[in-house]
């Protein structure tokens, strides 16, 4: 019958417990560091961003009034009744329209991500749904700009004022309202993919520090 094996004391006098409750040597990464600053702050953060990037869809309204396309339509009146129409058909005008805010939106969207993830690179899921819920006020904001600094919304009344076959430019209109989630999709996605190469990393678990010692108390290579 032989005799339990015993570990070897640690180096330097010091005791296991010592040597487990020792602080981690430098350069590694603190524990508030790795958990972040905290769901209250996180989600006063997220806030701020949501608001910020919603007063964008102002630059986005004032870009789309002014570099969307006009939509011609003209009056005609019929058995005393004013019918509008327009003048070229659902031709290349209105979807240029709803090409101009999509185009416009993503731009902004992934210009509006790459701000972000300068200003908060490790990311969390409430700046996220900030950034997201912002991207969509933004839209949502731009479009109704867009239309209350745009042409006359009431098509009857501006046909009477012009006149009888006369042609108008018709109000702005966004026909695909799909167009509206063009901003918080760009940013999301521009987002996750600045992340995903250019955040910082989760340190490995399985990765063997020079500090750390084996069941027996010995340093590992």
């Amino acid at each position: 019958m032989t005799a339990p094996l015993t570990p070897p004391p640690p180096p330097h006098g010091q005791s296991p417990q010592q040597d487990r409750q020792a602080p981690p040597p430098a350069g590694t990464t603190s524990a508030y560091e790795q958990d972040g600053p905290g769901l209250r702050t996180e989600l006063r953060e997220a806030a701020v961003i949501a608001l910020a990037v919603a007063l964008g869809g102002v630059l986005l309204g004032l870009l789309w009034l002014w570099l969307a396309p006009d939509v011609p339509r003209v009056g005609y009146l019929i058995d005393k009744t004013w019918m509008v129409y327009p003048k070229d058909g659902e031709g290349e005008q209105s979807a240029g329209v709803d090409g101009t805010f999509t185009l416009l939106a993503a731009a902004l969207g992934a210009v509006s991500a790459g701000a972000v993830f300068l200003l908060r690179r490790r990311g969390g899921v409430p700046l996220v749904a900030g950034l997201g819920i912002g991207g969509l006020l933004a839209s949502l904001l731009a479009w109704r700009l867009g239309m209350w600094l745009g042409p006359e919304q009431d098509v009857i009344a501006h046909a009477k004022a012009v006149g009888k076959g006369v042609t108008f430019t018709g109000p702005l209109e966004l026909r695909a309202k799909a167009a509206l989630l063009a901003w918080p999709v760009a940013a999301l996605v521009v987002h996750l993919g600045l992340t995903a190469l250019f955040g910082p990393r989760d340190p490995d678990p399985y990765e063997q520090g020079p500090y750390q010692q084996d069941l027996y108390g010995a340093s590992q290579d």
